[in-house]
């Protein structure tokens, strides 16, 4: 939060497909350091897999713990923003960068962090005091939720719960899309950061629309394929969402102002006008 406040930034528009682009371009960059996006999708996947096995037959302790996890997943991807940056600068990248992001102690991502934990338990527990009240039946487990919720076609308490989530995510999305590529690449507070995400959805909201789509999408795939599906996904969303960022935002330097400048050819990469 201390943090020195930097002049506003300004968002450059974008094409309505441009988000294709992203995803083509951090598979350039899981290319280049396969270990470490890997790893991360590993760490994520492994780390659902071990709440869902201790809360498996308690389905509101599994919804929290695994909501708390989607939505501080973009805080865990810092280091993947990291490595993109590197590479972008023409810089060696690996753990060590990861390292180095996670060793500084930001204290903004912190914050931001803890702000994401506080949305994912503000999501639960109004999706429990709704369930609660309109089920038929009381919600203990897993197979509960998918008997007497979401095959319950005597109502519409599925379709309700779904729009009630949907209504709750969209503005962490806005607050987030950006915010934290940001908080690492330029000097700036947590609130500018999030200030300049939401006019980033304003002034781009059909790219936008396209992002969270497909980010929506790519991360129920990476559940529906048991967690497993994670290992691909994670890396590929994480390196997406600094290309997000800086077709946005431009680097404040040039991207090869200082040395080491044996860079990997970026002029085959997609133009981010």
């Amino acid at each position: 939060m201390n943090a020195p406040v930097a002049a506003s930034p300004v968002v450059r528009l974008l094409r309505p497909l441009q988000p294709l682009t992203w995803l083509e371009r951090a598979w350039h960059d899981i290319r280049q350091a396969p270990g470490v996006g890997f790893g991360h999708g590993v760490l994520l996947a492994g780390w659902g897999w071990l709440l869902v096995l201790f809360a498996k037959d308690r389905f509101w302790v599994l919804a929290g713990a695994l909501s708390g996890l989607l939505l501080v997943a973009p805080i865990l991807a810092t280091g993947l923003y990291a490595v993109s940056r590197a590479l972008e600068r023409g810089e060696s990248a690996g753990w060590g960068t990861v390292a180095a992001v996670w060793r500084s102690l930001d204290r903004r991502l912190v914050v931001f962090g803890v702000l994401l934990a506080a949305a994912g338990t503000c999501w639960v527990m109004t999706s429990a005091a709704l369930i609660t009240l309109l089920a038929p039946h009381r919600i203990d487990t897993p197979v509960d939720f998918l008997r007497y919720v979401v095959a319950n076609r005597d109502s519409w308490l599925f379709e309700g719960w779904l729009a009630l989530g949907g209504m709750l995510a969209a503005p962490v999305f806005a607050s987030s899309v950006v915010a934290i590529p940001m908080l690492l690449d330029r000097p700036v507070g947590v609130w500018q950061a999030v200030l300049a995400s939401w006019k980033t959805v304003l002034d781009n909201p059909l790219p936008m629309a396209v992002w969270a789509a497909l980010v929506m999408g790519f991360m129920l795939l990476g559940l529906a394929a048991l967690l497993v599906g994670l290992v691909f996904v994670v890396p590929m969303l994480g390196h997406a969402s600094w290309y997000a960022y800086r077709d946005l935002y431009p680097p404040l330097l040039p991207p090869c102002a200082t040395p080491p400048c044996s860079a990997i050819p970026r002029n085959n990469l997609p133009s981010s006008a």
